[in-house]
């Protein structure tokens, strides 16, 4: 590796305009593009303290060995510039967005001398009109109906040259889905004319040609002329067909491409929503990886300039309105490129409310299960579960295979309701029927490490505890063992044997923090005199892996798939750890007058209050009449009395509380 001050230019060498720079590898090759309001500034910023930057930038610093630069008159430019550079070189340590090949488009070939209609996949072509994307069934079941009322060429090559070498059409060309433009039937002018159609249909236009249709069959109906009128009447429906497919979501005018993403420290998913007329025309998606030091607002710009940069035929393509989760970084410049590419002017903002606001919304959980889904399939691979595990006992030199892995997270807000969840993952997968959680309570709430070290100390005492229990069992001699677990059975054929639920212990314990939850969960393991098991902790602002007893964390390389497991079962845990968080707080929030009865359980608190009518009903009786309640015999009754003796205050708001809200619960 390359060091920084081998190649750093003079600070006075560095003009302060605007511009573009690109850092070279020791081969030349580009790696890294960027632009700058002040290129001095931003420059000296790679350079004054390169052991301060964060990993991925310190990687890119030190993989280079040469940076250049070239000033340009103002932002704009610049920002055209690093678009074409990063197109021309694609550097790998830029931010780049893969796109989601998952689902195929309708494309029409404009470039061709016969357009030509088709279900395409892969990357886009020059001259060549997408719409979409669809599921495979309906793309096909699309294309047959539009090919009705628009037929457009949709043979191969082959099957053309073939056809205008005959002087016979295709198969589609006698059953009147294919105007036939190989035999001369319509003229390549004619036929162009029905591909141009076909695309606007697509892009939105679908009620112009719906309401000439309808006029176009009333005129054949007054002509008396009903095959043409039964045709067009077949034709309309077909098209309303196409067209209701599409949900309304926006008003009618409105055309808008409306993007959100979901991230993480490592990746993130985006997806847009194309709307025309109102209607949602498309959805495509994408996956990346942040190799960069990239905001919110820099992935934002960086998938605009990708998106309608890569797009050749951007004029047709580009809507009115660009709806964002949040403002992209150079907004001003960014748009009036945009507004170039189209030719008219863009509107880049952020929804704030309303039926935009409400779309964005549902774009954005669209993402979040995108970059959930791609996190699981990784995840799923044998191969990639292979390295990552291999990866992780390397960097973290254990002496032993990763073949089971716990991962415990505390969560609290402002230390009440304070739980604890433990994740299992064997062999890189999840292991849900191992999955535990834990209320913790008393001191040990006071804070994180204190839960820490109590949960582990619990769950490694019934490791311990398991383990005794089985070596006792083992140590019998068999014929008496098989008599005891005989009589036990004899004795209890209701239910199974106990299962040892902590028997089998990990080979590495994660934790969710840094050092100091790091240290309490070895002192808890120290102190049950384990010393098997292995623990780190993983530390959410920059993915350190904490070591107990170490002043210096181990730093993953940002792709590593060993990095990319330990935050699968970090995220995991967490998710665990908040599902039962939320539902013991949602128990805690209600609270009735009758709980601080002894001896009152829940069953027959049901059954007072269904044969009073409310907590007041109950109050107001007597113990004689309490009786008469089902499950109530004499002495509940008098500490019911006796619990509400004196209480002349509380009145009805002794009814059951929403301790959230304040909201009294009728009961």
């Amino acid at each position: 590796m390359a060091d920084p001050a081998s190649y750093r230019p003079q600070t006075g060498e560095i003009p302060t305009n605007p511009g573009v720079y690109r850092f070279r590898d020791p081969h030349g090759r580009v790696i890294y593009v960027g632009k700058a309001k002040s290129l001095r500034s931003r420059l000296n910023s790679y350079f004054a303290n390169p052991a301060g930057l964060l990993p991925k930038t310190h990687a890119m610093v030190h993989t280079a060995s040469s940076v250049e630069w070239t000033v340009v008159g103002s932002e704009l430019e610049s920002l055209q510039l690093e678009y074409t550079w990063i197109k021309e070189y694609k550097p790998r340590f830029n931010v780049v967005f893969r796109d989601d090949k998952t689902y195929p488009y309708l494309a029409l070939t404009m470039s061709e001398k016969l357009p030509r209609v088709q279900v395409m996949r892969g990357d886009r072509r020059k001259g060549t009109r997408y719409f979409g994307p669809y599921t495979a069934g309906a793309i096909r079941e699309t294309m047959d109906t539009l090919l009705r009322v628009f037929p457009v060429r949709s043979c191969s090559a082959g099957v053309l040259k073939r056809a205008q070498a005959s002087g016979r059409p295709c198969l589609l060309g006698y059953i009147d889905k294919c105007s036939a433009p190989c035999v001369g039937r319509v003229t390549p002018e004619e036929h162009r004319a029905l591909a141009e159609d076909f695309c606007a249909f697509m892009g939105g236009e679908a009620k112009r040609f719906i309401t000439k249709l309808e006029k176009e069959m009333a005129d054949a109906v007054g002509t008396l002329d009903y095959e043409r009128a039964a045709r067009l009447r077949d034709d309309i429906a077909a098209l309303r067909k196409v067209f209701e497919r599409n949900a309304v979501v926006l008003a009618d005018d409105t055309d808008a491409d409306v993007f959100a993403l979901h991230e993480d420290e490592l990746e993130a998913a985006v997806q847009v929503f194309h709307v025309r007329g109102g209607r949602i025309r498309g959805q495509r998606g994408w996956v990346v990886e942040k190799v960069e030091d990239a905001t919110t607002p820099d992935l934002v710009e960086h998938l605009l300039q990708q998106v309608y940069g890569d797009d050749g035929d951007s004029h047709g393509r580009l809507p009115r309105e660009v709806l964002v989760p949040v403002e992209p970084s150079n907004a001003a410049e960014l748009t009036e490129w945009l507004g170039g590419l189209r030719g008219a002017k863009v509107d880049v903002r952020v929804p704030q409310r309303g039926d935009k606001a409400a779309l964005m919304s549902t774009v954005r959980e669209n993402a979040e299960h995108a970059l959930k889904l791609h996190k699981t399939r990784r995840a799923g691979d044998l191969t990639v579960r292979s390295q990552a595990l291999q990866e992780l006992q390397e960097a973290l030199d254990l002496p032993v295979a990763l073949l089971r892995i716990e991962c415990f997270d505390v969560s609290h807000v402002q230390g009440t309701n304070v739980v604890a969840s433990m994740v299992v993952v064997e062999d890189g997968l999840p292991k849900k029927s191992e999955y535990r959680k834990f209320s913790v309570t008393g001191p040990a709430a006071a804070d994180d490490t204190a839960a820490m070290h109590d949960v582990l100390t619990r769950r490694f005492r019934h490791y311990l505890q398991d383990k005794s229990a089985q070596s006792e069992a083992s140590a019998l001699p068999g014929h008496q063992a098989a008599l005891e677990a005989a009589a036990a059975a004899v004795l209890d054929t209701t239910t199974a044997a106990p299962r040892a639920k902590f028997a089998y212990p990990p080979n590495l314990v994660v934790v969710d923090g840094g050092k100091p939850q790091v240290n309490a969960a070895a002192r808890a393991l120290a102190d049950l005199g384990i010393e098997d098991v292995y623990v780190v902790g993983l530390a959410k602002r920059l993915e350190e892996v904490w070591l107990p007893d170490s002043d210096f964390p181990v730093i993953l390389p940002r792709t590593s798939q060993g990095l990319y497991l330990l935050q699968r079962i970090r995220d995991e845990a967490h998710r665990f750890a908040i599902t039962f968080h939320r539902q013991k707080r949602g128990k805690a929030m209600t609270v009735s007058a009758l709980d601080g009865v002894p001896g009152l359980g829940e069953s027959k608190r049901k059954a007072l209050l269904t044969h009073f009518g409310s907590v007041k009903g109950v109050k107001a009786a007597t113990a004689a009449e309490l009786t008469a309640a089902k499950g109530i015999g004499p002495s509940l009754a008098n500490a019911i009395v006796a619990h509400f003796s004196g209480d002349d205050t509380a009145g009805d708001a002794l009814r059951a509380v929403n301790m959230a809200t304040g909201e009294i619960i009728e009961t």
